[in-house]
């Protein structure tokens, strides 16, 4: 079933794509192809990280609720990512640990309470590798998005398992003013190393494209009713060691060693697996002059702009959930100003609030996105929901406008500019068009391909999953006008969107 909605929709893509050059009806038995090396200038498919993210926390976006059974949960995961791929966006932040607890099976944590309504209960599958399959067989980009900090929220009413942070190392925990907030007191060296361990778990067992934090680290105000966060005990005993540093630097520092080591650590086990963070928008107030708001250097302790300056990043998505014309929070000057700090030149891929501002809003600000970063623009839409049910308009919009064509990931040339060989073709017998397969060479691995055609009105293009590796799994039941059709090209895309060189094919009328 799914293969048959994978090559539905490809068929559908390439009609569209390819308008006049696929058509039902023509004489293929008389058309062959012809490989050829012949180098040819190909049209270069856009470049553009369009994400998503998919909360789990409190069932937000997925599972829609604790007491789904695996059938169903599969199903509206299924769901969601037809209509992702068939969106032409290109890849997917998956929350997989809310708040100390797991969406894969994990010694160190329990399984999430939003899974099952009880916290430590196994579903009986992986979601996360079910997450993993599902986006590979669409194209699409997977990030596994954790809160490094957050030990609960108020949607599980407290119900730890025994297996809980809270029931093994109580004395990393601090209990919040906001009844159902817990949070891991980043003060102790222990609660920054057991994040890290489960960073290292997920990293290691799984074959992700990357690693994703939000902008929790210390806690908002709010979840405290406003008081200070409650760690005298590990804040006295780096006082006794002779710590210099305020309360407030000493805080930052300890997120500051926290996110470095997270980063050199995913460097350590998987060289080209990216890192990415979503802070709050602003860094401070007054940077720009003239910007107004939280200062959550101050609350959050989150030296942001410091990460981004030092490179410990390998794309930023400061939440911008702001209009253009709100001079407060300005979203273009805001975006100008992270850019402006951006020294080591990583992508700056911005939140946007799809759930609240209206679908020509955020159309002018992808727009605005594109205009700062030509070369490699992207953004991520908070959240899934609301872009399944079209709030706003902004499916409808998006479809029409800046996501009508596909778009490969913006290459990240400095963890690896190496592009995967080209392609290996094959004609089997009788070498007519339907015939012609191909694959990756040695040891490579794409994850999408990308798909060229020429017809007399130049060449078109699309981006195909990386199971389609045939021209009869391209257009199921369609012909080739052969009158119209002259060249075919295929090119292999690895994960962190390096293009091979084009495998050419002649069509020849017989």
């Amino acid at each position: 079933m799914i293969q048959e909605r994978v090559s539905s929709r490809i068929a559908a893509i390439v009609i569209l794509v390819c308008a006049g050059v696929l058509c039902a009806g023509a004489e293929t038995d008389a058309a062959q192809l012809t490989l050829t090396n012949t180098p040819e200038a190909l049209p270069r498919i856009p470049r553009e990280f369009r994400a998503v993210w998919v909360a789990t926390v409190a069932n937000l976006d997925w599972p829609s609720a604790p007491s789904l059974s695996v059938s169903e949960q599969k199903r509206e995961a299924i769901a969601y990512l037809d209509l992702i791929a068939a969106q032409n966006f290109n890849a997917v932040i998956f929350q997989v640990r809310p708040h100390c607890d797991a969406f894969f099976p994990s010694e160190l944590e329990p399984w999430s309470w939003y899974l099952t309504g009880e916290q430590g209960r196994d579903p009986g599958y992986d979601p996360l590798q079910f997450w993993i399959d599902e986006c590979r067989r669409r194209g699409l980009a997977i990030h596994a998005w954790m809160n490094p900090y957050r030990v609960s929220h108020p949607a599980m009413n407290g119900r730890f398992s025994s297996q809980s942070v809270v029931a093994r190392r109580p004395d990393l925990v601090r209990e919040l003013k906001q009844p159902g907030y817990w949070w891991l007191d980043p003060g102790e060296d222990d609660s920054r190393d057991h994040v890290i361990r489960v960073v290292e778990d997920v990293v290691s067992r799984y074959e992700l494209d990357g690693i994703h934090f939000d902008d929790y680290f210390y806690p908002y105000e709010s979840f405290n009713n406003g008081a200070d966060f409650p760690d005298d005990v590990s804040w006295q005993r780096y006082r006794e060691n002779s710590g210099r540093l305020d309360r407030g630097d000493w805080r930052r520092q300890r997120i500051n060693m926290f996110v470095e080591s997270v980063y050199r650590t995913i460097r350590r086990l998987k060289p080209a697996m990216v890192f990415g963070i979503s802070p709050f928008g602003i860094w401070r107030p007054e940077n720009p002059p003239g910007i107004r708001g939280k200062d959550t250097y101050s609350v959050l302790y989150a030296d942001s702009r410091l990460w981004l300056n030092n490179g410990w990043v390998d794309y930023f998505s400061p939440q911008l959930y702001w209009p253009i014309g709100k001079p407060a929070q300005s979203f273009p000057v805001l975006l100008g100003w992270w850019h402006g700090e951006n020294t080591h030149r990583r992508h700056i891929w911005p939140g946007l609030a799809t759930w609240r501002e209206e679908a020509t809003e955020i159309i002018d600000q992808i727009q605005i996105i594109r205009g700062f970063a030509p070369e490699a623009p992207g953004q991520i839409h908070f959240r899934a929901k609301f872009v399944r049910d079209n709030a706003g308009g902004i499916r409808d919009a998006l479809a029409a406008g800046p996501y009508s064509s596909p778009a490969l990931l913006p290459a990240m040339l400095w963890l690896d500019a190496i592009p995967p060989d080209r392609p290996l073709v094959e004609l089997l017998a009788g070498g007519e068009w339907g015939d012609l397969t191909w694959r990756t060479a040695g040891s490579d691995v794409a994850v999408r391909w990308g798909f060229y055609v020429k017809s007399r009105a130049g060449w078109r293009y699309t981006v195909l999953p990386p199971a389609v590796t045939s021209l009869k799994s391209v257009a199921q039941n369609l012909d080739i006008a052969v009158g119209s059709v002259t060249k075919l090209a295929i090119t292999a895309v690895d994960h962190l969107g390096n293009e091979s060189e084009p495998a050419f094919f002649r069509l020849a009328v017989h």
